[in-house]
């Protein structure tokens, strides 16, 4: 990809936390080391490594929840630094993050409209409590859930339920692109392709670009356009899913895709279709 149409762009970010000890002033080793990548327009980009290869530090960085040690972020070539949190323009209404385990990311003495109302009121959206409930149920209805699920609890609901709710959050302010940081690995089988193909569905309704972090590949052969490989910190490859998976041109891409399942990219491994 060109720069200059990247919507998110990543220019040699590094990353060094704090060494262990209370008088440790040196910092440890990289967990991140000159990463590039962009983000483009529309674009499923899945970023793929082992335990430790840098994926979830890299997501931070790219979110502005984390500083990089070095190298900068970019948002249509503005650093992030650049851009309030929240507000019209605000990061945060620009990127949302989806995380991996539903069963943690819903506050669970909080019901599904309460959560909901607390995304609206924190960025300002909504005119009063009956726009905001209205702006809430709208969101559900997009993700395959009923306007009753407001008055329910997280407990209530099932995994894929509680991921469509968390879903619904992230897209309440309307955000350009969407990190999904293994957005179905907690999920039974039967409910991942149900999940997927919301959010293939989503990314078409709606224009959105996704950055997918994930260590299946049959998930990323199925979401992704692009694929980036990483180890050790780096960045050692990227190419289409075809290219990555089938030819890859790198060791590491190579141990890596040994060390995991064999993959389809049309995701005929898993079951998934189109559809649900």
């Amino acid at each position: 990809m060109q720069s200059s149409q990247a919507l998110l762009e990543a220019r040699s970010v590094s990353k060094r936390y704090p060494g262990r000890g209370m008088f440790v002033r040196r910092l440890g080793p990289p967990a991140l080391q000159e990463a590039s990548l962009d983000l483009c327009k529309n674009e499923t980009l899945a970023v793929v490594g082992g335990s430790g290869s840098g994926k979830t530090t890299l997501a931070m960085i790219l979110l502005g929840l984390l500083a990089p040690t070095s190298g900068e972020v970019l948002l249509d070539s503005k650093p992030l630094a650049g851009y309030p949190r929240i507000g019209p323009g605000g990061l945060r209404r620009r990127m949302q993050v989806v995380f991996q385990d539903p069963y943690d990311s819903l506050q669970p003495r909080m019901t599904v409209g309460e959560a909901l109302r607390e995304v609206l009121d924190v960025h300002q959206i909504g005119a009063g409590r009956v726009e905001k409930e209205q702006r809430a149920e709208a969101q559900l209805g997009a993700v395959g859930l009923s306007g009753d699920a407001l008055r329910r609890y997280p407990h209530e609901f099932s995994g894929g339920q509680r991921q469509r709710v968390a879903i619904a959050r992230a897209l309440l302010v309307e955000p350009e692109i969407l990190i999904l940081d293994e957005p179905t690995s907690a999920l039974d089988m039967s409910v991942q392709s149900q999940v997927l193909n919301l959010l293939l569905d989503l990314k078409a309704a709606r224009g959105l670009s996704y950055m997918l972090i994930s260590h299946n590949l049959d998930v990323v052969g199925y979401m992704a356009d692009e694929v980036a490989v990483m180890d050790r910190g780096r960045i050692v490859e990227r190419g289409s899913v075809e290219q990555v998976m089938m030819s890859p041109r790198s060791e590491a891409a190579e141990r890596l895709l040994a060390s995991l399942p064999t993959v389809d990219p049309a995701g005929r491994r898993l079951g998934l279709e189109r559809g649900r």
